[in-house]
């Protein structure tokens, strides 16, 4: 019984002393040895200006501006205001998004698709009516927008990614 008892007092000081070594210095504990205070040289605290100039070069910087009547085509970021002459078609690249805010247009598609009316959660095909101040999508290349029959003037429109106008097959 004695031996047991001592074993068992033995047991509990070493307890407590190891106890008292991790109270005493955390670093003791840790896995991998590492402090983990923030602002320290293994855990620095770094500015949003330096985040963000990481950010862009990873992502390689900003993207060109859209295009105009020129053809070529490049992706943004932020919204272009674009004006559409009566009789040009504007197409947009997949992944494009247009709103219209002047004029009376009809999504176009070269095929039996549409493009997406996303504020009405419903598919456009050639010839429908695009309501305006409605976010549009171009789900592939080659659908897009223009004015309805009859209306002469040029939309106003708002565009996010690469597109080109066009004439009107």
């Amino acid at each position: 019984m004695k031996k047991t008892t001592m074993k068992v007092a033995i047991g509990a000081a070493l307890l407590l002393v190891g106890f008292g070594i991790g109270i005493l210095n955390p670093k003791a504990i840790e896995a991998d040895g590492v402090s983990t205070t923030p602002g320290s040289i293994d855990d620095p605290v770094i500015t949003k200006s330096y985040l963000d100039e990481q950010l862009a070069k990873v992502s390689g910087g900003s993207s060109g501006a859209g295009t105009g009547s020129t053809g070529t085509s490049n992706a943004q970021a932020s919204l272009q205001v674009v004006s559409v002459p009566s009789g040009k078609v504007l197409l947009g690249d997949e992944g494009t998004e247009i709103i219209l805010r002047v004029g009376k247009a009809v999504a176009y598609s070269s095929d039996s698709s549409g493009i997406v009316d996303i504020t009405d959660g419903k598919d456009l095909v050639k010839g429908n009516s695009v309501a305006s101040n409605h976010l549009l999508l171009m789900p592939r290349s080659g659908r897009g927008v223009t004015a309805a029959a009859g209306y002469t003037k040029s939309l106003t429109v708002l565009v996010r990614g690469g597109y080109k106008l066009q004439s009107v097959n």
